[in-house]
């Protein structure tokens, strides 16, 4: 299924700053970036609980907010791309 996961975390503080590398970093591991805050990540039901789970771990509630929006598997017909930087396919091999 592709959850798009999209954050904002305080930047105000040098705390802040490292939650936001940490939760950029921890997304990179799950999807591909497709703005500043914005992932799309293909997951399985456990993949996305863990995912969610490790942010919460993260972020601090107070300062910073997230939210994950569950596309399901028939995503290709919902998301419509317009500009550049299009992005790679989600699914099947990636060479490089």
């Amino acid at each position: 299924m592709l959850i798009l996961v999209t954050y904002d975390v305080s930047t105000e503080t040098a705390a802040g700053r490292k939650r936001l590398n940490r939760v950029a970093k921890k997304c990179v591991a799950y999807g591909q970036r497709v703005q500043n805050s914005v992932f799309e990540c293909c997951l399985d039901w456990s993949q996305f609980v863990k995912l969610r789970h490790e942010l919460a771990q993260i972020i601090d509630e107070k300062e910073d907010s997230l939210r994950f929006y569950n596309l399901g598997n028939s995503y290709s017909e919902k998301v419509y791309h317009i500009g550049k930087k299009p992005g790679i396919p989600l699914e099947g091999e990636l060479i490089l």
